[in-house]
């Protein structure tokens, strides 16, 4: 089995570029996480992401999510998330890039369940009816505890454009009840994008897979069965460390 023509290199990692380009991936564009990166400092930013752009030749765009919640009880923050989520595939079609991966912006003992539920939904209702027809967005968990919220958000939104990414790192962290794989069975076709790193169980470490708790090998199973259509960004800071995994078990052709 061979899944590099869907698999993706982060730009956080590690020798990114160079990993995507040794093993025929693409890469996830990750320097507009930071919003500022848009504007203030697009100049420097540009250089740096067409450079490693022209080492590939598909790509995935991270938006921007630091003090950013589609969900937030003020809804002046509710407009800034807007803004800046409207200026990042302003951003990302600059680069012809049509996928896209947004974080929930969900975080525990702030938001009621219910209410985060209800409030996103309005906003990816409302986000999605001014966003391009041909773009893919795909909704990440980050500190949900279990893939409940996620899915029922994408699912009452119920539009072709908007997915599930599964972050197996992030819903392995002390944040999350269930394990990796049981997200995957929640999750099945909704499921457009995944994030793919590991850690201990406690904090979000970004490890490589076939270290930490996960069963990377299961876990990998699972998901081609369950979305075989569904791409996949190592995001793992050795990203390397992780494709040679994913070689020697058999992904890799």
């Amino acid at each position: 089995m061979d899944i590099r023509e869907k698999l993706y290199i982060t730009t956080v990692a590690q020798n990114d570029w160079q990993t995507a380009e040794k093993y025929g991936a693409g890469i996830e564009i990750a320097e507009f996480c930071t919003a500022y990166n848009m504007d203030t400092y697009f100049e420097e930013t540009d250089k740096i992401v067409r450079e490693k752009m022209s080492h590939a030749d598909r790509f995935v765009f991270h938006a921007p999510f630091n003090e950013l919640c589609p969900a937030a009880i003020d809804p002046l923050v509710v407009e800034v998330t807007k803004k800046r989520y409207t200026q990042a595939v302003e951003t990302s079609l600059k680069y012809g890039i049509k996928r896209m991966v947004f974080h929930s912006g969900y975080t525990p003992l702030i938001y009621y369940k219910s209410w985060f539920i209800d409030r996103s939904i309005e906003f990816w209702h409302d986000f999605l009816a001014d966003a391009p027809e041909d773009m893919v967005f795909c909704y990440e968990n980050v500190m949900e505890d279990s893939p409940d919220m996620p899915f029922e958000i994408v699912s009452a939104v119920n539009d072709p454009r908007l997915g599930l990414c599964l972050d197996i790192g992030h819903a392995t962290t002390m944040v999350s009840d269930v394990p990796a794989y049981k997200w995957v069975e929640k999750y099945g076709k909704l499921m457009n994008h995944l994030h793919l790193h590991s850690n201990v169980g406690k904090m979000d470490d970004h490890a490589p897979l076939g270290t930490g708790i996960i069963d990377a090998k299961q876990i990998m199973d699972l998901i081609l069965e369950t979305a075989p259509d569904a791409t996949l960004t190592v995001e793992s800071i050795d990203a390397e460390g992780t494709c040679i995994w994913m070689a020697e078990n058999g992904y890799l052709g």
